[in-house]
């Protein structure tokens, strides 16, 4: 399952334009970008690394402006989008060309910040062509059905999660169809941030960074299936494995990356990172995740199979979102 439709889709996130950052500091390479890249987020040193897995070696660093929070790739893994999620008057996303290691010009998404909406830009038309009212506060991270009509939404500061549908109407006399779009709310508890759903569809989960709970959305109902104590406090990511029977979860408040079984909900195991973490990334084969250790300004490689740390990438001072870009 995809994580996007044909547009990236962005939560209502207040972004800085970074056009003079990326006038004045040209990207920094050692060397072509691989097939398969592991991107790292460096809020400190505003850059987009390009990690080659096998390796674990830095190829390529390229400027994409302040407090860079996000990053998708595009599925042909040749482009990547970046959220720069500061604070002033511009909106914005910065695109990556993967294989050139170089930004593009800067997106301006337009005034998103409090209006409780989320957005889709289309980078064939370069514009953003959806937008959609939540009512919901803070609506921050999201997941989106490969097919672009379902998309799930955890809303921070309103403790609820939104399941998001299209259907297709035929309108009065014209018989012409329509698409509109269907919005559950979901109470959950305090500060839902991290989400996530699992391979088969089924299931969303969301940490609550508040209450150090977990979620459990039953999609097809569209409702609570339940709550995980699962003493994540401070929780900002949630992933399963490809093979859906595991959940990490990251938390910036404590040493370790708790590890859940997700049959049971039962916690497997506490993997120490250091002192705290925030983004996740799982590589499609399910070998190994990567865990980006915020305090410590380096990224934890985690074996899977094992749940043991065996090796750290140093991808720039306090690394924060990750993603997975594979070129076919």
């Amino acid at each position: 399952m995809l994580r996007y439709p044909r547009g990236v889709t962005l939560g209502a996130i207040l972004l800085l334009s970074p056009t003079l950052a990326l006038e004045q500091q040209p990207a920094a390479r050692a060397g072509p970008t691989p097939a398969r890249t592991l991107l790292v987020l460096s809020k400190a040193d505003q850059t987009l690394a390009i990690v080659d897995p096998t390796t674990l070696a830095v190829v390529a660093r390229v400027p994409v402006g302040p407090d860079p929070h996000e990053v998708i790739a595009a599925p042909d893994g040749r482009i990547a989008y970046v959220s720069n999620y500061g604070f002033g008057a511009y909106h914005t996303l910065t695109p990556v060309d993967l294989v050139r290691q170089e930004a593009l010009p800067v997106i301006d998404l337009g005034a998103l910040e409090g209006a409780k909406v989320i957005g889709r830009y289309d980078p064939e038309a370069r514009a953003v062509d959806w937008v959609l009212g939540t009512g919901q506060e803070r609506t921050h991270m999201l997941v989106v059905f490969g097919d672009g009509k379902r998309v799930v939404t955890s809303n921070v500061n309103s403790a609820t999660v939104t399941v998001i549908e299209a259907r297709t109407v035929t309108s009065p006399g014209s018989g012409a169809p329509r698409v509109e779009w269907l919005e559950t709310v979901i109470p959950v508890d305090r500060g839902p941030e991290g989400i996530d759903v699992s391979p088969d569809g089924h299931d969303a989960w969301v940490a609550n960074a508040q209450d150090g709970t977990i979620s459990l959305i039953d999609l097809e109902h569209k409702r609570l299936r339940g709550i995980l104590s699962a003493d994540v406090k401070g929780a900002n990511r949630l992933k399963f494995t490809p093979d859906g029977k595991l959940v990490f979860v990251s938390t910036l408040s404590g040493p370790e990356v708790t590890v859940l079984r997700s049959l049971t909900g039962s916690v497997v195991k506490r993997v120490p990172v250091g002192h705290g973490a925030a983004g996740i990334v799982i590589q499609p084969d399910g070998a190994r995740a990567y865990v980006a250790c915020t305090p410590d300004d380096s990224v934890a490689v985690i074996d899977v199979r094992s749940l043991t740390v065996v090796g750290r990438i140093g991808a720039g001072g306090r690394p924060d979102g990750l993603a997975w870009a594979e070129r076919p």
